[in-house]
């Protein structure tokens, strides 16, 4: 095919032989025949200067392209030749048994070290105890009756057995049956207590929301927390009474809170399998929608596993609960693959991480960015992080890093039970917390770091 070009060239040229001809005739005097046959010619030598000038850019082009095409075999043929040296190395290298032979002596020499290291370390804090009690001895009797009985105390004492890790469940023995009516007596006798514990700013530690977690007061008035009784209340379909009470008396806080401070926001768990039924969800909705002008206020949290959930009902469910102005957050984190756009799209706000997780000091999977770049991640979307479960000062110190929006943790408070008088909205702040054993004085470097830390937030 031609291209536009090639007509416009041969246009010409006819027009340039047309040209000639139409001269020769007029202005020289020479017959039609003759201009013609010389407007032939004029033409014939335009169509051999072009050919001969198109060849030579083909020429041209082809020798470009040889070029080319040498110096990509070149850079092939020296490619080739450097895996050629790379494999003769790697066929030449030592066998894995010639190199376990080589570097065992050096292991064992390295474990002779850290044997000596060791006991040179416990030689030196004999020494150091020893020191130690001398100079009490010299300064007063009492002191040295206290050094004595704290070096007799801090002897090594026969090994206590073995107990078995994590909280020991006081109704591990219940059958799930027996369980659901120990929980519909409760819920009968109003022995289903609600408790609040504050999410608070950092680090100004003001307090920003409630988490409203439930609690089983048994007849003697033992507590007992929601995550001994919640698997068996799901199994046995009991958990829809607990989170019809849950959402009531997390409206009435909401309700009388809001007389007094309208920044005061609070979190509740909507289980899984309440959310999956249609019917289950249409009680609790009948509640949430008389109270849709506090919906900006309560905000429903939600397992990171079960937010996956393909369940149609669920989606559903939680479509509905956005499209009426609620909000979700996510929590129970067990990994860090998470997908900021998708969560801000089905209206999700807040993300709950355990801060042992969030510092790297449990093993985690699935992270698709660093844990100190996901405050930026997500503040992209509209969504906040809260880190959870933390108990320690320099916990604290350490997520100040991060700059965290919010924190919730025992440090700051434990969940405490709904008070008389935050019902009748005569307060708007939470109680403070009973008397713990002091937590160690933060390292000189973590102060500094935490009062920077503050007067740049402030």
């Amino acid at each position: 095919m031609f291209g536009k070009g090639f007509f416009f060239i041969a246009f010409c040229m006819v027009l340039i032989a047309a040209s000639v001809g139409a001269v020769l005739h007029y202005a020289a005097g020479i017959t039609a025949v003759e201009a013609a046959f010389c407007a032939l010619a004029v033409l014939f030598g335009l169509l051999t200067v072009e050919s001969v000038s198109a060849r030579a850019r083909d020429r041209i082009e082809n020798n470009e392209r040889i070029e080319s095409l040498a110096r990509a075999s070149a850079d092939i043929a020296r490619q080739v030749g450097d895996l050629s040296v790379r494999l003769e190395k790697f066929e030449t290298a030592p066998a894995q048994e010639d190199l376990k032979s080589h570097t065992e002596p050096l292991a064992k020499e390295i474990g002779d070290l850290a044997e000596l290291v060791g006991d040179l370390a416990k030689t030196v804090s004999e020494h150091d105890s020893l020191l130690a009690q001398k100079q009490i001895f010299a300064t007063s009797p009492e002191a040295a009756a206290r050094a004595v009985a704290e070096i007799a105390s801090a002897q090594p004492q026969p090994a206590a057995p073995a107990r078995a890790a994590g909280p020991v469940n006081p109704l591990g023995e219940l059958k799930d049956n027996e369980v659901a009516a120990l929980l519909k007596d409760a819920l009968a006798n109003q022995r289903i207590d609600v408790h609040l514990q504050p999410i608070v700013t950092l680090p100004q530690r003001k307090v920003r929301f409630y988490e409203a977690v439930s609690r089983l007061r048994l007849p003697e008035g033992k507590l007992i927390e929601a995550a001994h009784f919640i698997d068996a209340a799901r199994r046995s379909g009991a958990v829809l009474p607990l989170d019809e009470n849950l959402v009531q008396s997390a409206v009435q806080v909401v309700r009388r809170l809001a007389t007094k401070s309208k920044d005061v926001g609070l979190f509740f768990n909507l289980a899984s399998e309440t959310l999956s039924e249609r019917a289950a969800m249409a009680q609790i909705m009948n509640v949430l929608e008389a109270n849709k002008a506090i919906a900006p206020s309560l905000v429903i949290e939600i397992a990171q596993n079960d937010f996956r959930s393909p369940n149609a009902v669920y989606r559903d469910s939680l479509h509905q609960l956005r499209e009426r102005g609620f909000r979700f957050a996510i929590d129970h984190v067990t990994d860090l693959h998470i997908d900021p756009q998708a969560m801000a799209e089905r209206g999700v706000r807040y993300l709950k991480i355990g801060s042992e997780l969030l510092l790297g000091r449990v093993p985690h999977t699935g992270a698709q960015v660093h844990p100190a770049d996901l405050v930026d991640l997500l503040g992209r979307y509209g969504i906040d992080l809260v880190a959870e479960k933390i108990e320690t000062e320099p916990t604290v110190v350490d997520l100040l890093d991060y700059d965290l929006g919010f924190g919730q943790g025992n440090l700051f408070a434990p969940p405490r039970p709904v008070r008389s008088e935050i019902l009748k909205g005569e307060i708007s702040e939470f109680p403070a917390p009973e008397t713990k054993t002091p937590e160690p004085a933060p390292r000189p470097n973590d102060l500094a770091k935490l009062a920077a830390r503050t007067v740049r937030r402030a």
